[in-house]
């Protein structure tokens, strides 16, 4: 027994030097900076923050690189990581009405309060390879960046753009906040009123989830949960599954401040700022037994730039919502609490399904007597009949 563990280690150690040099690659190729991943590669830099509950697109760009680009890997490395930071403080709740967008669009407004931004988005190119990508040259030139004080887009040569009446000067002179579209349907009463319980949500990190989830938990559940999960549980409401029918609101994404609270200090201090995407859908809704006709809402709020997952977290937030407004239950897999937060955790997902590479041997074996000892039984039974 001793000779075969050690051997099993040998093996082990090889094992991993076999996967050492397989991720370097050919060594005639430049190997891959941390740098250069995390500026060149964000959007799998993002969803390895946000599914792994951890804000550092360096060690986002190192666990990619660590894991070959497997991002659920990725994302593994990052949370066990996570697990041995300390926890210092908690912020105070960020406010994305403050948030300086470089993205914000609606499909439920063409003349948005404040301005369309269409921002980086492969929403309007053409989806044909680029081998321009492929040849060695020197970067072009960038293009005056939004936040560096470039032309503002509708502005006459020379002069600034009038500021739009409804987009709001901030408390005390600081940066203008950009309303929410939803924020005009409710002053109609035509939207439900944004449901908050005011109490301090729990913190799905910390503690084991427990069914029945309050909503915070539920989006906190989602806000990490796989993106390719949450896509198809979101594809699957709007092919009838579920009976929502959702218009994007509003999405944004830009970069937001995150303020601590100081007790010595009596006051809140800024200690950084943050990318995120936030996302309210609108929602048809015919009424209930205790809701009137209005629309409402579904949310979706994700670290980085990740406005598929973002909006998909809306549509299945919406969809599990059906209990809060007195809608019928009809067994979609969207509707269902405990299915959808039992599995959208990639990690989870993931332990559990590989763990069946395990040795199995003692369990096998047993399983392999059964059935010999059951065909044994079967094929005398005829002759017993006779």
């Amino acid at each position: 027994m001793y000779v075969a563990v050690k051997g099993g280690e040998r093996a082990i150690d090889n094992a991993h030097g076999w996967l050492a040099e397989e991720r370097r690659g050919d060594r005639a190729v430049p190997e891959l900076t941390i740098p250069q991943i995390r500026e060149q590669m964000t959007l799998a830099v993002n969803r390895v923050m946000a599914e792994g509950s951890l804000y550092d697109p360096d060690l986002a760009a190192l666990a990619i690189k660590q894991a070959r680009g497997d991002l659920i890997e990725a994302i593994f490395l990052i949370r066990a990581y996570r697990t041995t930071l300390p926890r210092l403080a908690g912020s105070r709740p960020v406010d994305t009405a403050a948030m300086a967008v470089d993205r914000r669009i609606s499909a439920t407004f063409k003349d948005l309060p404040g301005g369309q931004v269409l921002g980086p988005t492969f929403d309007y190119t053409h989806r044909l390879l680029d081998f321009a990508l492929m040849a060695e040259a020197e970067p072009p030139t960038p293009l005056p960046s939004p936040r560096g004080g470039g032309e503002v887009p509708g502005a006459a040569a020379g002069q600034e753009a009038p500021p739009s009446p409804l987009v709001e000067e901030g408390w005390g002179g600081g940066p203008p906040r950009v309303p929410h579209v939803t924020g005009f349907l409710n002053r109609d009463g035509l939207i439900e009123a944004a449901p908050s319980s005011g109490a301090t949500p729990p913190d799905l990190t910390r503690a084991p989830m427990e069914l029945p989830a309050d909503r915070a938990l539920r989006l906190q559940a989602l806000a990490r949960g796989d993106e390719g999960f949450l896509l198809g549980l979101a594809y699957s409401t709007q092919r009838g599954y579920g009976r929502t029918h959702a218009f994007v609101g509003e999405l944004r994404i830009g970069r937001v401040a995150v303020e601590v609270e100081i007790p010595e200090l009596g006051f809140a201090v800024e200690i950084g700022e943050i990318e995120l995407t936030e996302c309210e859908t609108v929602n048809q809704f015919k009424g209930s037994k205790t809701e009137p006709p209005q629309f409402t809402r579904g949310y979706g709020l994700v670290m980085g730039q990740s406005e598929r997952k973002a909006i998909a977290m809306s549509l299945v937030d919406r969809a599990l919502r059906w209990q809060d407004l007195g809608e019928d239950f009809t067994g979609a897999p969207a509707q269902d609490e405990e299915f959808v937060l039992m599995h959208c955790d990639n990690i989870q997902a993931t332990g559990f399904l590989e763990h069946i590479k395990l040795p199995h041997y003692v369990d096998f074996q047993a399983e392999l007597e059964l059935v010999r000892r059951l065909r044994a039984e079967a094929e005398t039974m005829p002759e017993a009949a006779e």
